[in-house]
């Protein structure tokens, strides 16, 4: 291993950005760095002096990619997270997803509470009540601007255990507070701690896992928070034992998930666990070199590589349009999923006088709806994948997921006509529920294929997956605000019809020139592999 160590000595950042090593110019056309050993764009553009790179984000070529092009034998190192056993990675993969499946559980299981809610603490106005759920989306939204880039600087691990330990204690603030300030103060608090597993699982994936073999460990990550366990949950918990069991329960099940991770989870990010390699070898200035956020940086004061490193997830959300207009879509249909989170309670108990724990149930619409499509993506997804690739020469591109999610894009409609109009008339609350199945089944059909163009086609697949993670708390928390009173206005069906339409314009085109065209952008991008 330190041979393995003691090779990677060119990787040195000098103050001219040059890094002069055989591997790295014979990568050169592939990973845009110029033969003559300077870091240059795709499109052959030189990299220039630090503030040039400030104003691409820092982000022509990927830490991993510089540290992984530099020496051949690191990628066949048996530490390198891809060279683990199935066994090991899988574990891996099943502790990230069930993380994962901690993080929304505070929002999901409250949602059929809010009745309760709303007579615990008094409050009487239906805004003021749908704060206290989506409150917690504020901050969920903006933990991943900071988590993301912390996660490609200091690895994923570490973040994810410390990140579902502040989750444990935030729900114990929740389940003691004295008023409803309070309560919101804790909520959002709440949410920025369990914004960690969204905003990194999808880089600990990439981690472990190659393109062609990723598709079914990320239907694994992505399943757990849509299953609509929690409002199941929930519901019956409010029920028999009251709101403030609600939250000690939920701290309860985090503690458990830090029981399993704690021992088990182990670095999966490549350019760290090499940096940690170097470091116990007591070469300090080998681990200096080899320091992914200085890297990512290309030198730089302190303070300049802090500011290149925490602003690329903004950078990917303002400046690829590909980034902008996948995560709109993905956090448009993660709005309407709050949507019905938020207006399930009252809709079912007005309609069909279900309980906190019948109204429970009529999430299990959305779950089943989910578990098919995650079954029919681990099943299919890698093949169609691999078909398509054969296609083009044996060679897979990002645009291959995009077929998936233009099917997801179709069904998401159909599913939300079907549902707004039965319930409209008032049909037996089955007709409601098979219409949220149908939705829930589009939705995930959608949503892996976008997490899996974002890991694929970014150089930094977490802060990619984080950018698309700013957008979708976001639509989440203002959905229920106004979705009530859309609802009341033009009533389920009109509200329904207007929802499809939108998801129709932006799902369907959309996908469709990505799948013609993507590779040219990307060819144009500094940000894509």
């Amino acid at each position: 291993m330190e041979s393995t160590i003691r090779k990677a000595v060119p990787l040195a950042v000098d103050p001219d950005n040059t890094v002069s090593t055989s591997t790295a110019a014979s990568d050169a056309q592939s990973d845009g760095t110029a033969t003559d050993g300077s870091i240059s764009s795709k499109n052959g553009s030189p990299s220039g002096d630090w503030k040039s790179k400030i104003e691409i984000g820092g982000l022509p070529v990927g830490a991993e990619k510089v540290v992984s092009s530099v020496d051949d034998d690191w990628e066949r190192d048996a530490n390198h997270p891809r060279n683990w056993s199935n066994r090991r990675k899988w574990i891996a993969a099943t502790v990230v997803g069930l993380y994962n499946f901690m993080g929304p559980l505070p929002s999901a299981m409250m949602a059929p509470a809010l009745p309760d809610v709303a007579l615990k603490y008094q409050i009487t106005n239906e805004t003021v009540l749908a704060l206290t759920l989506s409150v917690f989306l504020i901050s969920y939204a903006l933990g991943p601007l900071l988590l993301s880039p912390l996660s490609e600087m200091y690895g994923r691990t570490w973040i994810l255990h410390i990140s579902n330990i502040f989750n444990i204690a935030f729900n114990i603030g929740c389940a003691f507070s004295p008023n409803t300030a309070c309560l919101l103060a804790m909520r959002f608090m709440t949410g920025f701690s369990s914004s960690a597993p969204v905003a990194i699982g999808g880089g600990s994936i990439s981690d472990l896992f190659a393109e062609n073999e990723r598709g079914s460990a990320m239907a694994l990550f992505t399943i757990g928070p849509l299953l609509t366990l929690g409002p199941i949950i929930g519901g019956y918990i409010t029920q028999t034992l009251g709101v403030k069991w609600l939250f000690i329960i939920i701290a309860l099940i985090c503690s458990l998930a830090s029981v399993v991770g704690l021992p088990l989870l182990r670095e999966t990010y490549a350019p760290v666990v090499r940096w940690n390699l170097a470091k116990k070898s007591g070469d300090l200035e080998m681990a200096r070199e080899l320091d992914p956020s200085v890297i990512a940086a290309r030198g730089g004061t302190p303070a300049q590589v802090v500011w290149v490193n925490l602003s690329r997830p903004m950078v990917l959300l303002t400046r690829s349009f590909v980034c902008f207009v996948l995560s709109l879509y993905q956090a448009f249909n993660y709005g309407i999923y709050y949507l019905m989170f938020a207006t399930f309670a009252k809709f079912f108990k007005d309609t069909y006088n279900f309980g906190p724990g019948m109204g429970g149930l009529a999430y299990l619409g959305l779950s089943v709806g989910f578990f098919i499509s995650t079954i029919a993506c681990i099943k299919y997804s890698d093949k169609f994948y691999m078909k398509l690739a054969e296609r083009n020469g044996g060679k897979g591109t990002p645009e291959m997921r995009m077929p998936s999610l233009i099917i997801g894009s179709i069904i998401c409609p159909i599913g939300l006509l079907w549902y707004g109009w039965s319930a409209q008339a008032q049909l037996h609350y089955m007709m409601p529920i098979i219409g949220t199945a149908i939705y829930g089944f589009g939705l995930m059909a959608a949503y892996f294929p976008i997490q899996l163009y974002l890991v694929d086609a970014f150089v930094y697949a977490a802060s990619a997956t984080g950018a698309a993670s700013v957008f979708r708390p976001l639509l989440g928390f203002a959905f229920p605000l106004f979705g009530q009173h859309m609802s009341d206005r033009l009533g389920y069906g009109g509200a329904n019809t207007l929802l499809a339409g939108i998801s129709i314009l932006i799902g369907i085109p959309f996908p469709i020139w990505i799948y013609y065209k993507g590779a040219e952008v990307r060819a144009r991008s500094p940000l894509t592999r």
